[in-house]
């Protein structure tokens, strides 16, 4: 038999939606803003309490940053699910075998950062999550897993949870939105996000005030639901404004911005832990006590240099190294790095 029978099929490479990049690389600024504290060890009681309000500088942080990137991140890993699910059925006659192999590179990834760096890392949960919830899913009709990602979002919010309890229901709601073709025709309006936006908007405004009425309070139920809430819903609100401004003449400066980060998100999430620890060992004190400016300067300084960084290195490959990693792992063959290969 001719080694050609021995080779898998070539499938056309499925295009990339530019708007899910933007928008990831976005949610990973955030991300970075929220945690520069948290990763450089301290106390997340305390991060919770001071930016939940009261006289922290950083207290601004509870109504813009905390809580609000999360969401955009966890419901963009569920887009991202269901489109690699989409890729491997037209690649293998197998294409579960692959999404497990996947979150199974991804668990191992996420114990490492665990234990060797900051035990706050999410990429853990993301990949138990996606074991339990998402895998799963896939042998669901795509109406009863929107349904699902409905009660797994509202549940948390009864119950006074927030975070990683809405997880599973993010999760599903962006592979749920892949499956009946939304996120494919994200970019062809402006008019749709524009007016979920302010929807979104409005509704935000009655959580938030709770929330700044409870600052100061991060264990009263009030306060908990109303953070969740309007994490929820400004979260929609950044997505939607963002979509708009795709469609307007700044689009070339967002896509040259956030979508190289984006395109990194696993390389740059894991490389900002290591840098954040180095600058707090440099810095000195506690990084309790670190003013806006600083936590500020931190993460623009890595943010910047990850963005020049990104851009560069994909002018010459296709993917970040953690990424080709990944997807080594994912398919169980080595893939092209290089852009000339």
């Amino acid at each position: 038999m001719s080694r050609m029978s021995h080779e898998p099929a070539v499938h056309p490479a499925r295009s990339r939606i530019t708007a899910l990049d933007v928008v990831r690389g976005f949610a990973l600024c955030g991300i970075l803003v929220a945690n520069v504290r948290p990763i450089a060890n301290v106390d997340p009681a305390v991060v919770v309490q001071t930016g939940a309000g009261g006289h922290d500088p950083l207290a601004w942080m509870g109504l813009l940053v905390d809580q609000r990137f999360f969401p955009i991140f966890s419901f963009l890993f569920g887009v991202g699910f269901s489109l690699m699910l989409e890729s491997a059925e037209r690649r293998t006659p197998r294409p579960r075998v692959v999404l497990l192999r996947r979150l199974l590179a991804l668990l191992a990834l996420g114990l490492a950062h665990m234990f060797l760096l900051w035990r706050g890392d999410i990429l853990t949960i993301y990949a138990v999550v996606g074991l339990a919830v998402l895998l799963p899913s896939t042998w669901l009709p795509r109406g009863v897993v929107a349904a699902l990602a409905g009660v797994l979002l509202v549940a948390p919010l009864v119950l006074g949870s927030n975070g990683v309890p809405l997880v599973p229901g993010l999760f599903l709601l962006g592979s749920a939105l892949t499956r009946y073709g939304v996120i494919a025709r994200i970019e062809r309006s402006a008019r749709g996000p524009a007016l979920l936006g302010t929807v979104f908007a409005v509704t935000a405004a009655p959580a938030l005030w709770v929330q700044i009425r409870y600052a100061g309070q991060p264990d009263d139920r009030s306060f908990v639901i109303s953070l969740a809430v309007a994490g929820l819903l400004m979260a929609g609100v950044y997505v939607c404004v963002l979509l708009v401004l795709l469609r307007t003449r700044l689009r070339p400066v967002l896509v040259a911005v956030f979508a190289p980060l984006g395109r990194m998100a696993l390389t740059n999430y894991l490389s900002a832990t290591v840098i954040v620890l180095l600058a707090g060992q440099l810095i000195g004190g506690s990084p309790e006590t670190w003013d806006m400016l600083t936590v500020l300067a931190i993460a623009a300084g890595i943010l910047t240099a990850q963005c020049v960084l990104s851009g560069l290195w994909l002018r010459r490959h296709r993917q970040g190294p953690l990424e080709w990693l990944w997807r080594w792992a994912t398919w169980w063959r080595r893939p092209p790095l290089r852009r000339d290969a």
